[in-house]
């Protein structure tokens, strides 16, 4: 990944290529953004609505051109931007726990998540790997880490150490995708995208809200029913609590967000990475059907939701091309898939999460181009809501 993009606003100079500018937020980061999957597939028609790519007809003239007249030349049809872009194409999608405001507090990646689009840029699959998967880590002489086997969210906290500087999670997550690479054999990450808390609840009101189906019971550990933060006691949270019960519903932007972050319910973490997967796939739903991607005061109203909450990589292409890229991929084309996983070692002794082999076998198939085969015979994997 050679370049860094904040929505539009291209990263220049040698100190830019490679890095990420460092993340600003008041809030940690709990989940990854479905903003990021949509901002990128409609992001490219704000570069085609707000240039006026299609010129006004031209009027009739009002007497007939002279035999000496030279003819009008044929306009050259305008390329879209990324045209020549080909799949199959991966992108890395990372919440981080920032805590800005605590002095030398290093970033932790809290949510993981691969979107792989196939070669037709028309379908994809979105899935997710726990933050604790036990994982190999390897050195990263940027920060002084030597390489390690610990769980996978420390591997942006290892990669964001700067001697005395103040922690980059835009360093940490030069280590934290080496990683994933290295555990899924995914080589090349196209593009990335990492998100603080700030701007996503805007984003969700932005966008008038999201419609999902609740599949299980959920109480709040942080948010009362009224959407005030729960009070901070002794090391626990205490008061009401906003509760989510089973069935459709419509969340405006604290409640997609919380709902989409507690872990602490039935399945755990694995459960929390489902909700993440349907809130993206939601918001991308209602980012077509609101008519963003031809409406250019719309997207410029997201972006400006999104403030400096997102920071999107795109290698060595724009998520403008990226947008125009993947503009046929929809919600309906989007297979969510859930890996299953189990814990290593138990009470103190507790390591962290490892795939199944059915699990680790998804990612295998999908690198070899037979996911489809695969989630056809293990139908268990693909999350249906």
């Amino acid at each position: 990944m050679k370049s860094r993009h904040h929505f539009g606003v291209t990263g220049t100079g040698n100190a830019a290529r490679g890095f990420w500018r460092r993340l600003s937020g008041r809030r940690p980061v709990l989940l990854v953004a479905a903003a990021v999957v949509a901002v990128l597939l409609v992001g490219g028609a704000v570069f085609a609505v707000t240039r006026g790519d299609s010129p006004p007809p031209a009027a009739a003239p009002t007497n007939p051109p002279s035999q000496s007249a030279a003819p009008t030349p044929t306009p050259t049809p305008t390329v879209q931007p990324g045209a020549d872009l080909r799949g199959p194409l991966d992108l890395l999608l990372v919440g981080v726990d920032t805590r800005v405001s605590v002095k030398g507090w290093e970033p932790h990646a809290d949510a993981v998540l691969i979107l792989h689009v196939n070669a037709d840029l028309e379908s994809g699959y979105l899935f997710s790997l726990p933050r604790d998967l036990v994982v190999d880590i390897p050195a990263f002489p940027k920060s002084g880490y030597r390489g390690g086997t610990t769980k996978l969210t420390h591997a942006m906290s290892y990669g964001s150490r700067r001697g005395k500087g103040e922690p980059s999670a835009a360093q940490g997550f030069q280590l934290l995708s080496q990683t994933v690479s290295k555990y899924t054999g995914i080589k090349k990450f196209h593009a990335g995208a990492i998100l603080n808390f700030g701007g996503f609840a805007k984003l969700v009101d932005e966008l008038g809200g999201v419609d999902m189906y609740v599949d299980q019971k959920v109480v709040s550990k942080h948010r009362q029913p009224n959407g005030k933060a729960r009070t901070l006691r002794g090391g626990d949270y205490v008061g009401p609590q906003a509760t989510y019960n089973p069935g459709n519903r419509h969340f405006v932007g604290w409640q997609a967000i919380d709902y989409a972050r507690q872990r602490y319910t039935a399945g755990g973490d694995y459960t929390r990475q489902r909700h993440q997967q349907q809130l993206i796939k939601a918001i991308l739903a209602k980012a077509l059907s609101t008519g963003l991607p031809t409406d250019a005061s719309a997207i410029e109203r997201l972006f400006k939701a999104l403030g400096s909450s997102v920071d999107v990589i795109a290698g060595e292409r724009t998520p403008v091309e990226y947008g125009f890229a993947l503009s046929k991929l929809r919600p309906e084309t989007l297979t969510l898939v859930s890996l299953p996983g189990g814990g290593v070692g138990s009470g103190s002794g507790y390591r962290g999460e490892q795939l199944t082999s059915v699990g680790k076998g998804f990612i295998t198939q999908l690198r070899a181009g037979k996911a489809d085969a695969y989630l056809k015979a293990n139908p268990k994997l693909v999350v249906k809501r």
